[in-house]
């Protein structure tokens, strides 16, 4: 063997050395890119040539270039950073709808409190216009908030649009990207060898998409990655990728939903396909979080409006002659919002519709229906709960009234029902005259001078806008054990209108010609009470009296019993507190799991470091070693010179 068989071991080991130095050099510029995974030149012993001495070595070569990589540690690193992402924008969310159910002075309970207790004063002064233009300042007060909470909604609602519409963008590029990387690495892998800065750059993005949303991978034969969504939709299949899109819902054009753009059209994805990151976290917001806030104070918006409404429908105002108290709220009425695949008019209009009536606010729930054909009737589904019954046209669900319209719907539509949705955005004060408060009651009871029991009058309410203050009513008790006999009597002319009989029972109100009457004491047979009508309308306080008192009265959320009675239901005041609490739970659960997914990310990440990542004190003591290799590999190469030479010496 000739020299030159030392000077071709000695320069390739100098390549190999100096290959390694090269890659770790490389390895230290990268260690702070997030991202990159470790590399390593791989070596393999060159196949040594044969003589009749035996075998020698020739060297090493260089085999290629790897990476540090770890599929599972990867895919795990990329789920978590999805939750993580889907907690965090949720909280982030919440974080702002949360500050609109305030407690203390900022919330809608004290406003309501300061309505309630101005009435009160004007309880106390009845004919005192002042007093009177208080409670209409406090109600023009609780009237803008309910409004202002209303549009901060709507707000919200803008904001997450944008957010979605950013993130989107932001995903197609992605999967662009995420493509034209997979071009190139399939190009790259015909030679044999694995780009390795390439695949560090594609997982990278797959990582800032899973960010976005849920992702699947799967990795084909040629080196490329498809990427799926939505519950195995394709996103990027080899050097191709789809688009996301935006579109408005189909019944609410306020709200979005996502879908993908094929060559047929665009496919809906519905946020329960979406999983985590940030995007289905904004859906699951929007569709859910921000819906059921909207319909707690639209509820509120409406119980609290129809309440004071109908109490002051029955009393007498200030005003001369008196009258019927006017309303002092509006609200925006209930709405059904046809899908957009309706049936329509050549002119573009739905050929049907669906209308809604309140008939008892006290059982409107905080939800909003879906109305659909089964094929054998109309299915009304609640859709907090999912509970679903078969309706007709004037059908009477959770207090409002479904009518059908003419011509009746197809069995192809659909339709959203919003009882109180929308209520709160057109709360506000409609009575600006304070003598239209209706502080009289229509009525006033008395006891007989000659009562001899211990009965008095405990309280008088009208609880029915029938009544009629013409009549007056008298109730003559019979015995001790509470049997009276009643008759209404016509009060200009003393003609008898009707009579009857009737047991009291402690605790029990006397109904009678739309009033309640409670007694206090235990009344003694030949007792009288008598009902007729306000004389001085002005120095009366008894429906004043009943408008304070709605604060202490079950009006929210009550259900029916099934026998035509309603129980359950909570006040006002408990009613907005249970909304504080809805949102706070909604919130700190939210809280709870942002904390835990972002620690488990962080943890999916270090591990992933730690197992492909650049660690700079290996780089530099394999930076040592590699530097004495090449300086070892040089010094071959001299002794093979100096063989050289001196064999050219002695051949001379």
């Amino acid at each position: 063997m000739g020299a030159s068989a030392l000077m071709s071991i000695g320069t390739r080991a100098m390549f190999a050395n100096y290959a390694a130095l090269q890659t770790t050099g490389h390895n230290i510029a990268n260690a702070s890119v997030d991202g990159y995974s470790r590399q390593q030149v791989q070596l393999q012993t060159a196949n040594g040539q044969f003589s009749g001495a035996g075998f020698f070595g020739k060297g090493v070569d260089v085999q290629t270039v790897t990476r540090s990589f770890d599929q599972f540690l990867t895919r795990e690193a990329v789920a978590t950073r999805a939750q993580a992402a889907f907690d965090s924008t949720r909280l982030d969310k919440l974080s702002q709808l949360e500050s609109l159910f305030a407690g203390g002075e900022q919330g809608l309970g004290h406003a309501t409190g300061e309505l309630i207790n101005a009435m009160v004063d004007m309880a106390s002064h009845p004919q005192d216009l002042a007093a009177r233009q208080v409670v209409l300042g406090r109600a023009g007060e609780l009237a803008a908030r309910f409004s202002s909470a209303s549009n901060q909604i709507d707000t919200i609602q803008t904001g997450v649009t944008m957010d979605l519409r950013s993130a989107v963008d932001r995903v197609n590029r992605i999967a662009e990207d995420i493509a034209t990387v997979n071009d190139r690495i399939a190009v790259a892998r015909g030679s044999g060898h694995t780009p390795n800065d390439l695949l560090d750059l594609r997982d990278q993005l797959v990582s800032e998409l899973g960010s976005y949303m849920e992702v699947t991978t799967i990795a084909a034969d040629d080196g490329s990655l498809s990427v799926f969504v939505g519950g195995g939709q394709r996103l990027v299949l080899g050097a191709q990728s789809l688009k996301l899109a935006l579109s408005p819902d189909p019944y609410d054009p306020t709200r979005m939903d996502l879908g993908i753009i094929e060559t047929s059209g665009v496919r809906a994805l519905p946020y329960s396909l979406i999983g985590s990151g940030s995007i289905g976290g904004l859906l699951r917001f929007q569709d859910d979080d921000l819906t059921a806030a909207r319909n707690l104070i639209g509820q509120l918006a409406s119980v609290l409006a129809d309440s004071v409404n109908s109490q002051q429908a029955l009393g007498l105002d200030l005003r001369v002659p008196p009258g019927s108290g006017a309303p002092l709220f509006g609200v925006s009425a209930a709405q059904a919002l046809p899908a957009s695949t309706n049936a329509r008019t050549p002119g573009g209009n739905f050929v049907s519709t669906v209308g809604l009536t309140v008939t008892d606010a006290t059982q409107l729930q905080a939800s909003e229906y879906a109305l659909a054909h089964n094929g054998a009737g109309w299915i009304l589904t609640r859709m907090t709960d999912g509970s679903a019954q078969t309706v007709v046209d004037g059908s009477i669900v959770d207090g409002f009234q479904i009518d059908l319209g003419t011509p009746a719907p197809a069995t192809t539509d659909r339709f959203l029902l919003q009882p109180v949705a929308r209520a709160a955005s057109g709360f506000r004060r409609v009575l600006d005259d304070p003598r239209g408060l209706a502080a009289a009651s229509p009525v006033t009871a008395g006891a007989g001078p000659a009562n001899t029991g211990t009965a008095s009058v405990s309280a008088l309410r009208v609880v029915s806008p029938t009544v009629n203050p013409q009549n007056t009513a008298t109730m003559t008790f019979t015995s001790g054990t509470g049997n009276y006999n009643w008759e209404l009597r016509d009060s200009a002319t003393n003609a008898l209108v009707s009579s009857g009989t009737g047991t009291w029972t402690a605790g029990q109100p006397i109904a009678l010609n739309g009033f309640e009457l409670d007694l206090a004491g235990v009344p003694a047979s030949g007792d009288a009470f008598t009902v007729s009508k306000t004389l001085f309308p002005g120095a009366n306080n008894g429906n004043a009296l009943a408008l304070a008192g709605l604060r202490d009265t079950l009006l929210v959320g009550r259900v029916s019993d099934g026998a035509g009675g309603l129980t359950g239901g909570s006040t006002f005041t408990d009613a907005w507190a249970n909304a504080i609490s809805d949102i706070g739970v909604r919130t700190q659960g939210v809280k709870t799991s942002s904390e835990i997914s972002t620690q488990v990310a962080a943890a999916a990440k270090e591990a992933l470091s730690n197992r492909t990542g650049v660690n700079l004190d290996e780089e530099a003591a394999r930076l040592m070693q590699y530097q004495q290799g090449y300086q070892a590999a040089a010094k071959v190469l001299q002794v093979a010179q100096s063989v050289f030479d001196t064999l050219l010496d002695a051949a001379r």
